[in-house]
């Protein structure tokens, strides 16, 4: 590239450093926000009910904030195109002591995270399939629709627990 010419930036960055929360809590977070809009991810960050929401709304709100100032994007159309939570430094944990019984001690691991988001013009996500386990994501008013609407599956029919030959038996 050209001394003076400046090539567009497509994503905004924002690093969240030595937080001192476990990356689990945190991926739980990052997982139902990432590929949703900017305006989406906000509303579900602002109602979770989980503590680590509230780190990843104030980083998400300074991406968003460093594309509009520093990179000049409109901030209507930005996604979440890329979130990820890593362990902190030296094992990613400060050390602290837990009594036990018999004067004896065990150690609690704090751990610590580092969480880095992108926002961008476009969705660079593609639909990933759920996984199991906990999620903060609401149910959206589409999904309960088709909930109701879907006709409950009937369990197979069961076989009675009369041995053939019996049964053949009584009917004489």
């Amino acid at each position: 590239m050209a001394e003076g010419q400046t090539q567009a930036r497509t994503v905004a960055l924002a690093h969240l450093k030595f937080a001192r929360m476990g990356p689990r809590k945190l991926r739980r977070v990052a997982d139902a926000i990432r590929g949703k809009t900017v305006r989406e991810a906000l509303l579900l960050l602002k109602f979770a009910g989980v503590f680590a929401a509230e780190p990843i709304e104030k980083l998400l709100k300074s991406a968003i904030a460093n594309a509009e100032n520093n990179h000049s994007m409109a901030t209507d159309d930005l996604y979440v195109t890329r979130i990820v939570v890593d362990g902190g430094p030296g094992g990613g944990m400060t050390k602290r002591i837990d009594p036990r019984a018999q004067g004896r001690a065990a150690f609690k691991r704090k751990r610590m995270s580092h969480v880095t988001i992108a926002v961008g013009p476009a969705s660079a996500v593609a639909k990933r399939r759920r996984k199991p386990g906990a999620s903060i994501a609401m149910s959206t008013l589409e999904t309960r629709r088709r909930a109701v609407a879907a006709p409950a599956k009937k369990a197979p029919a069961r076989r009675s627990r009369k041995p053939v030959a019996a049964a053949a038996g009584a009917g004489e």
